[in-house]
Order: C-alpha cells, then structure tokens, then sequence
C-alpha cells in the first residue's frame, strides 16, 4: 500500500481544521445576526403596538367628541321642538280663546237682534191694528162721500160713468173727423211731390237683382236610408254633429234630402261638406263626425285667404296682407241686413276706384279703403267692439298706410272728413247699400237677434260654445266641466233665460239647454 507523505497529512489538518474555525465562525455569526433581526423585529412590533394604541386612544378621543357632539345637537332638536311645540300650544290657546271671545260676542248680539227683533214685531202688531182701523174708517168714509154725491147729483155713479163715457165719446168722434179733414187737407198738398217720388223710386228700381243669402241649406242624400244614419242610434250622431258644427239638422219627409238651419253661413257651409264627406266615406258615428268636422274647418280657413286674394287681385290690391285677405275671404259667409259683405266690399272698391279716378283722386288709396272698409265684420262676432273699432284696429296691425286707415274710419261719418278719398270711399258704400234690392232688413234683424243669443250666452263665466237654433227659439249652451257643476248648470240655464226676458224682445218662447259633458280620452299605443 502506498503511503501519503507526512506533508500532506498535515496540509489536510490543518485544512480541516481551518474549514471547521471557519463553519464555527459562520455558525456564531448566523446566530448573531439572527438574534439582531429579532431584537429589531421586537422593537418594531412594539412601536407598531405603542402606535396602535396611541392610534386607538386618538380614535377613542374623537368618538367621545363625536358622540358628544351628537348628543348636543339632539337636545338643542329637543329644545327647538319644544319650543316650537309650546308655541303652537300657545298659539292654539289664544285662538280658542279668541274663538270663544268672538262665540260670547255674537251671543251676545244674538240675543240683543233677537229682543230688537221681538221689539219690532210688537210695533208691527201695534202698527198694523192701528192700519186696519185707519182702513176701516177710511173704507166709511167713502161710503158716506159717495152717498153725499149721488144725493147731490141726483144720479148713481152707474149713471155718471155713462154720461162720462157718452161725452168721450163725442169728444173722441169730433177730433177724429178734425184729423182726417186736416190729412186730407195735406195730402192733397203733398201728392204731387208723393208722385214725383214714386216716380222716381220706381224708376230706380230697374236695377239688376241682387242675390241674398238665406238661413237654409239643402244635403242632398243617395237614399232615404242614409237619413237613419244620419241620426244614429238613438240620435247621437245628429247630436253629435249639432254639438261640432252649431248647425240645426232637420230630417223630416222631404225624400232624398235633408235641411241644414243656421244663422251663420259660415257654420252651416262646414256642416255641408262635412255631411257630404261623411255620406261618401261611409263611416258615421260621434269619433269621426267630429275628425271630419275639425278637417273641414281647417280646409274653409285655407279657403277663405283664396278667397281674399282672389278678390284683391281683381280689384288690382296685390300687396294686402294675407291675413286680412284671409278675414276679407270670411267675408263670403256673412251677411249685412241680408247683402253678401265680400261682394258688396268689392263693389264698394269698383265703384270707389271709378269714382275717385273721374275726379282726379289718388284711386289705389280710395279703392284699397273701400275694398277694407268693413274688415272689422269678420271678427266682431268673436271679439268686443264694433266693426268699425275692431277693423281699424286690423288695420294699423297689418301695416296699412295713414290715408287708408282714416278713410276706413270715417266711412260711417263718425269723424271730419281727413281727405277726398274718405267722401269718396262714404258715397260709394252709401251707393252699393242704398242699391235697391241689396239689403232686406227683416233678415238682418233676424240674424242679430240670433247672435244677441249666443252674445248673452257666451258672456256667463264657464260657458264654452253657444248656439242659438231652430230659427232662434231654442239655444244651446256647452259647459267646461272642470267649472260647471251639474248643480251650477241648473242655475245657469235659470240666469241665461232671466237674462234672455230681460234684454231681447222675441215671439213665443225660448228653450234654454245647458250640457255638461265629461270626456276620458286614452291612447293605446
């Protein structure tokens, strides 16, 4: 066996034990440093618990503050409701006792009006017995007078009335003779001017016939079926159609046809054509009747400043607002003591431009006048004023020119004349009014006393449309519902007909119809 050196042996020693110092070095220093990080993890976890508390009394601290505080803001609560409390309280106290001040007062009084009272009907009593005996006496009296004077007359007064009546009669006789010699007498004066005039009246009624607007129109049907249609079951759709459009519908036994009655041309030209489009589409009954009539009303509006243009462009007027072509276009359906107002307006402007034109006027302000003069007539049905008031009014709105404006209001002569076109623009509506057979006045007077109804109607608080109908003896009052008691409509229907007796002088009577209606109205979408 071969055997290391010595050298190496001690070489290896020596390396085994320096290895050794050195893993016991490493060793002690690993404990070392071992036991340092506990030491410092230590201190570190007993800052952190010194910290925590710290931490924790300082939250503890502002919780004690905190509730402190809450505790303090629920009293002063408290205290401010209590006190509010108490002078509820106090309130409420003294207004019992101003209550049972006020109870004690009118007790009071009660009782003092109530032997006032007792006074007054004692005196009464008293007055009354001493009026009947002062009658008793007074009656005697009369008696023992008017036997006085038979006694000393000689007759009874049976005999006195006839002899009274006896000279009335003469006396009656005597001055009717005197009058009749006396307008005999006169009218042999006058008989030849009377004849002149005659003359000459007739003379001037050569003129051309003049058309006048009735109150009627006529619907003419397919079939005397369409009539029950018409009327619906059990009469709604003829009421719905009366409520829409303010028109009376009488169904009678005329064959193929039915009558429409109104006043206002206008309401009864809408209830026309809506009739008609209803015959034609087939579907009657309250919905669509009143879908119809809404469509038509709007289509008549559109029509109307067709109309008004239409007229002013004939009259040569190509710069009129369009609003009042549309009012001048309304004029197609309204009447003036029976003459259409939209064609005697555009003879007015004819005979205005002519005139004003022979004599060396300015004829586009003398036609422009004439052909507006009566503007206001479109609307004074639905507004307060006159005609007049209310057309100068539209006037100076829509920008009308000064010369125009002062025409218009003189044409009724309420003011000077402001220049030559106003006297011409006042001849030339004289003219076309005074034209015989332009007007017919029992129909005007018809019409007005029909729109005096509706007036009268509309002017009660809660009312919302009006018709007057059946050639004035019935009007027909609707109601806002939402105003309108079932119980107030009673007294109103009362207080329109007392109104009615005391301002309108009519034949027969007037029905007075107030209707509240109550309508729900959903969507299903």
């Amino acid at each position: 066996m071969r055997q290391f050196p010595l050298v190496y042996l001690v070489d290896f020693l020596v390396a085994a034990v320096a290895a050794g110092a050195v893993f016991f070095w490493w060793i002690a220093n690993r404990k070392r440093i071992a036991a340092e990080t506990v030491g410092r993890a230590e201190q570190e976890a007993n800052r952190i618990v010194r910290e925590a508390e710290r931490d924790a009394e300082a939250r503890k601290k502002e919780a004690i503050l905190e509730t402190k505080e809450k505790a303090h803001e629920l009293v002063v609560e408290a205290e401010r409701v209590a006190r509010e409390r108490r002078a509820e309280a106090q309130q409420a106290e003294q207004s019992l006792a101003a209550k049972a001040q006020a109870l004690a007062d009118r007790l009071v009084a009660n009782e003092r009006a109530e032997k006032d009272l007792q006074g007054r009907d004692r005196a009464l009593a008293e007055r009354e017995k001493k009026g009947a005996a002062s009658l008793q006496r007074y009656e005697q009296l009369v008696v023992d007078q008017q036997r006085e004077l038979q006694r000393v007359a000689g007759m009874t007064a049976e005999e006195a009335k006839e002899v009274l009546l006896r000279q009335f009669d003469a006396d009656a006789r005597r001055d009717a003779a005197n009058l009749v010699k006396r307008l005999e007498a006169e009218a042999r004066e006058v008989a030849g001017a009377k004849a002149k005039q005659l003359i000459a009246e007739a003379i001037q009624r050569s003129a051309a016939e003049h058309a006048i607007e009735t109150t009627v129109s006529v619907v003419d049907l397919p079939s005397d079926d369409m009539k029950g249609r018409i009327i619906g079951r059990e009469g709604r759709n003829i009421r719905a159609l009366e409520l829409a459009t303010g028109v009376e519908l009488i169904v009678d036994d005329t064959p193929g046809a039915i009558i429409l009655s109104s006043f206002d041309p206008f309401r009864r030209e809408i209830a026309r054509q809506a009739i008609e489009r209803l015959i034609a589409d087939g579907r009657i009954h309250p919905a669509r009747i009143e879908e119809v009539v809404e469509k038509v009303k709007a289509e008549l509006e559109e029509s109307t400043l067709k109309d008004g243009e239409a007229a002013a462009f004939e009259l040569g007027l190509f710069d009129v607002h369009p609003e009042l072509c549309r009012l001048m276009g309304r004029l197609r359906y309204r009447t003036s003591y029976g003459q259409n107002v939209l064609n005697h307006s555009k003879e007015v402007a004819y005979l205005a431009g002519i005139m004003s034109k022979e004599v060396g006027l300015d004829s586009h302000v003398a036609t422009r006048a004439a052909f507006l003069h009566d503007v206001g007539k479109a609307v004074d049905r639905d507004l307060q004023g006159t005609h007049l008031e209310l057309g100068l009014e539209l006037l100076r709105k829509y920008g009308e020119s000064k010369p125009v404006v002062d025409a218009v209001a003189a044409h009724h002569m309420d003011i000077d004349w402001p220049s030559l076109e106003a006297m011409i623009v006042q001849a030339a509506d004289a003219i076309s009014a005074a034209r015989p057979g332009a007007r017919r006045d029992i129909l005007e007077s018809y019409v007005k006393r029909l729109e005096k109804l509706e007036s009268i109607a509309d002017s009660f608080k809660g009312v919302s449309k009006s018709f007057a109908l059946q050639a004035g003896r019935e009007v027909r009052i609707l109601v806002e519902s939402e105003r309108i008691t079932d119980e107030e409509a009673i007294w109103l229907s009362k207080d329109i007909a007392r109104r009615i007796e005391n301002e309108l002088e009519y034949p027969g009577q007037i029905k007075v119809t107030v209707i509240r209606e109550t309508r729900a109205v959903e969507y299903a979408r």
